[in-house]
């Protein structure tokens, strides 16, 4: 979280594609209508998920990508990113361009499961499943989207469309069989394991069951992870084993890459960025700026790097930011928000309302935004910090009745952390280990830095408790940075 604001602008396009030869392809390539608007979208959609992680990893993604690419016959065609969060998920927008979060290369095991992955995603844009399934998502979006473009509310729009649509497309069971065959024969034709597809889809699923047994319902994240957008139904991973074995290729022929992947992704940043805060549940927290606030049962925060983003029951949606404190104090800076959000659009605003919120001065204004087919209520509430920094949330609830309890909960959550809480937030990393002689899971899950540390050096290392460790094996653990 940075907050700087922008304007998330989604676009529609068709990927043509035939059948052939290349897992059902004949010269496939990307239109330049296509690719103008994923050019147009791929600065936007970075902004929005917490920015591109550079380094070695992301150019070892681009080189495994390019391998896939070319197998697909979109050699130089497409442009694949390592999107700096923490969410387990991949995607593809029309142009090709394909993104791989930094939380999936976490669970990731070998070179091939990556490229499982990514050739997968590369079936959906042949395919051109993003385009279809964009189109309907397109006449789902909220009335306060309206509200927001009517008004030329950055805010507002980014507030309507907080889950990037791409992130949120949910592919149906037929379209997630067809990317599989597609990237399975990507696999083969660049040269690996295309048994690993199976294996990773086993990944994905170990990382839910995680997930399931470590948060609670509240504690998801807003980004949706893989399983919410690529549905792992019961038979897919046996579908996937079957796929491979039908290319002709004997399990293991072909190379998995696991060494030179995990010498990889040796220290890779695991969990939140410190330089955009951390989302632990409904838990925020930035040990920079010394702030924090945890939102009622039923939200789920997201964490971009222009601000918090929220999500709560009953249609709830909003965001928390900040910016400098103008001279006319909580005041000033309230009325600024409510201008930039209301513009010319008809607005009743109530009072500006003053309030100390532990031991904070804080402020609130109710507003009602109409338009000729729509009305949109939202609530500011700021907050004066130190140093001339001033915080905020604006929260929009269309249509939503007994909001106000939660809302009050939400805004009195805001607090200062003291200096030796902020101290105690470190980020972690991924480091890639050796078992020594006698090490068992137990053994090296004590070194994790995790609340669950064997159930996550399991999930992490794909392994069952009982699994024997070999003097010299290599599994990931996650310990403090600077470790």
């Amino acid at each position: 979280m940075r907050f700087s604001t922008m304007l998330l602008v989604a676009g529609s396009a068709a990927l043509a594609a035939a059948c052939g030869d290349r897992g059902g392809t004949n010269d496939p390539s990307v239109g330049a209508d296509d690719r103008r608007l994923g050019a147009e979208q791929h600065p936007q959609l970075l902004a929005e998920f917490g920015g591109a992680y550079e380094g070695r990893q992301a150019d070892y993604v681009e080189q495994v990508g390019e391998s896939l690419a070319e197998a697909a016959g979109l050699e130089g065609q497409c442009t694949f990113t390592l999107v700096n969060t923490d969410v387990v998920n991949a995607f593809a927008v029309p142009g090709c361009y394909i993104y791989v979060t930094r939380g999936l290369l976490g669970i990731v095991n070998s070179e091939a499961e990556l490229a499982s992955v990514l050739a997968h995603e590369i079936g959906h844009i042949v395919a051109d499943h993003s385009g279809r399934q964009q189109n309907r998502s397109l006449l789902r979006q909220l009335g306060v989207l309206a509200v927001g473009l009517i008004t030329d509310s950055e805010t507002l729009t980014r507030i309507a469309g907080q889950a990037a649509q791409f992130f949120t497309l949910r592919y149906s069971r037929k379209q997630e069989y067809e990317s599989d065959d597609l990237g399975i024969a990507y696999m083969k034709a660049a040269g690996y394991d295309p048994y690993e597809a199976a294996d990773m889809l086993g990944a994905l699923g170990r990382n839910e069951q995680f997930l399931a047994r470590t948060r609670g319902r509240d504690d998801a994240q807003g980004m949706p992870e893989w399983a919410m957008t690529h549905p792992l139904t019961r038979n897919r991973i046996e579908r996937a084993r079957a796929t491979a074995a039908a290319t002709g290729v004997a399990d293991n022929a072909l190379p998995e890459g696991q060494l030179d992947y995990l010498r990889a992704v040796d220290g890779l940043l695991y969990g939140d960025d410190p330089s955009q805060g951390f989302v632990d549940g409904r838990r925020f927290v930035h040990p920079v700026m010394r702030i924090g606030f945890e939102a009622p049962p039923g939200f789920t925060l997201t964490n971009s790097p222009q601000a918090i983003l929220i999500d709560g029951p009953g249609g709830l949606r909003g965001e928390f930011g900040g910016g400098r404190l103008p001279p006319g104090g909580l005041e000033a800076y309230v009325a600024a928000l409510a201008r930039e959000i209301v513009g010319d659009a008809p607005a009743e605003a109530g009072a500006i309302a003053h309030a100390t919120v532990n031991g904070i001065p804080a402020a609130t204004l109710p507003l009602l935004i109409r338009t000729p087919e729509n009305s949109v209520r939202l609530a500011i509430a700021a907050y004066a910090g130190a140093g001339g920094e001033a915080y905020h949330f604006i929260i929009a609830a269309p249509g939503t009745a007994g909001a106000q309890p939660a809302l009050d909960e939400l805004f009195g959550s805001f607090r200062f952390l003291s200096a030796e809480e902020a101290r105690s937030l470190r980020p972690r990393r991924i480091a890639v280990v050796a078992a020594a002689p006698g090490d068992t899971a137990q053994a090296l899950a004590g070194r994790m830095a995790s609340d669950h540390p064997l159930d996550h050096f399991l999930m992490l290392n794909g392994r069952a408790p009982d699994d024997p460790l070999s003097p010299g094996e290599r599994v990931k653990i996650v310990v403090p940075a600077g470790r």
